[in-house]
């Protein structure tokens, strides 16, 4: 348990250290700001309008593949099977294996953005909007993860319940995965492979814990990718909607919210 606990810390400790090292060569001496000058920027700026996802249609195939690779293991046999076989390799190699690492690979490249954000690394979108659309992305692959869930009625490999397929963790760390992907994959594509890195280790150990088959993490990959995509697709219509300048010149803006607990939205407009 030792071994495992230092091991996890020492892939965590290298993730963060070239998060460092990448940060570090983008933010120069002359351009650093100050931390309270950072958090301010971040916080409380916004554009008037957020671009609109100029993604090709090519970018979708891999993730639907991984959808289509996931149905197609309740109707094709030798799918099924390589579930199975991949499942019995882990009972034999590590019959006694058990560990929560994957909490912590699942939410690491999430934290990756806020945290490049938060040392001066500006990404793609400011705080309001990358946090909106993170919310989005996580909306929609819970209503469609949950809905299958209960639709297809597949029993985990430690036989816990009947809500193995798709896996929901790897789904969210792939999410998560893209989302750094799409702040900060135009600046250097270490931090895609980082993001991504962390998906995959995520998918392996929930296969390793048994909680679910191999086809189950294939589709929560393909769906927790395609949910990133879909909220920045759909975001900036929304956003650009509804903050916008009326006929007579006054600005309109509408805000998600979070007052003691409780979430929610503002609306504002100039008078």
């Amino acid at each position: 348990m030792i071994a495992k606990k230092n091991l996890l810390k020492n892939i965590l400790v290298t993730c963060l250290c070239l998060t460092a090292l990448f940060a570090n060569a983008q933010v120069t001496d002359t351009t650093r700001k100050n931390l309270g000058d950072t958090i301010k920027k971040d916080l409380f700026t916004a554009p008037d309008t957020v671009k609109k996802l100029h993604s090709k249609t090519a970018a979708l195939i891999p993730p639907a593949i991984l959808v289509a690779y996931g149905f197609a293991s309740f109707e094709v046999k030798p799918i099924r099977n390589l579930d199975y076989y991949i499942q019995g390799r882990y009972n034999r190699v590590t019959p006694n294996f058990s560990s929560n690492a994957e909490s912590y690979f699942l939410f690491t490249p999430v934290a990756m953005v806020y945290g490049l954000n938060l040392v001066g690394v500006e990404g793609k979108n400011r705080f309001v909007d990358r946090t909106a659309i993170l919310g989005l992305s996580g909306l929609i692959l819970g209503v469609t993860e949950l809905g299958l869930k209960h639709a297809t009625h597949r029993l985990r490999p430690n036989e816990a319940d009947y809500y193995s397929f798709p896996s929901g963790h790897t789904g969210a760390a792939f999410l998560g995965a893209e989302f750094l992907a799409q702040e900060y994959g135009d600046q250097s594509p270490v931090y895609t492979v980082i993001g991504y890195t962390c998906a995959v280790t995520t998918g392996i150990f929930r296969m390793a814990n048994r909680d679910h088959w191999f086809s189950d993490v294939v589709a929560g990959a393909g769906f927790g990718i395609l949910s990133t995509k879909a909220a920045y697709l759909v975001y900036p219509y929304i956003r650009n909607a509804l903050t916008h300048t009326d006929k007579k010149g006054r600005k309109a803006m509408l805000m998600p919210t979070y007052i003691d607990g409780a979430p929610g939205l503002s609306f504002a407009m100039q008078l």
